[in-house]
């Protein structure tokens, strides 16, 4: 009976250092941890606004060279240090830090005004005159639209975002609209090797 009953005290004592040492460690980690800066912050710790959409372009209104900014709130209860350099204890409603997101550079050229162009007068060669093209446009004139084959092969490639403005401009499209974005392959592509049989 004195032995289960030193073994039952050994044994909470030993259960009672290791909460003791668990808590000891979490506070020294947590006292020790230098707040590192709110643009590190990783996904689920932040919550980004959506951007402004201009109502005539249908991108970003601070859209300039490709890129556009948002601003973003970290979480309730999450520390990180400002760009300039305090430490801040957020509470879900203040903006942290802008994060940059993708645009478009735009120019004008509707992606449904070319579209139906070229379904209803591609023959003429209205779809190339309208995106910049008037060389190409002629000859689709004059030929009636390379005798409606080049008509078809037209309207599929504008219909696919292939053809674009002559300006290398993209098309205003709806922001949650048939945006089509090209895949290409590079030397800096990752290709997953193919498993041996």
């Amino acid at each position: 009976m004195a032995s289960s009953r030193r073994r039952l005290v050994c044994l909470r004592s030993g259960i009672w250092s290791l909460l003791l040492y668990c808590v000891y460690s979490h506070i020294k980690l947590v006292l020790s941890e230098e707040v590192d800066s709110c643009d590190n912050l990783s996904l689920g710790q932040y919550l980004c606004n959506d951007p402004k959409i201009d109502e005539a372009t249908q991108e970003p209104n601070n859209c300039r060279d490709t890129t556009a900014w948002v601003e973003c709130l970290p979480a309730p209860n999450i520390s990180c240090r400002l760009s300039n350099g305090t430490e801040f204890r957020f509470s879900g409603e203040e903006v942290g830090f802008n994060k940059t997101i993708p645009c478009r550079n735009v120019s004008g050229y509707s992606y449904k005004v070319a579209v139906a162009l070229s379904l209803f007068l591609g023959w003429l060669g209205a779809d190339r005159f309208y995106l910049g093209y008037p060389a190409l446009g002629l000859l689709k004139f004059c030929t009636v639209g390379f005798c409606g084959i080049g008509t078809l092969i037209d309207f599929i490639l504008i219909a696919m975002q292939i053809v674009g403005p002559a300006d290398g401009s993209h098309y205003i499209v709806d922001y949650y609209g048939a945006r089509l974005t090209r895949l290409s392959i590079t030397n800096q592509t990752y290709r997953k090797p193919h498993p041996s049989l």
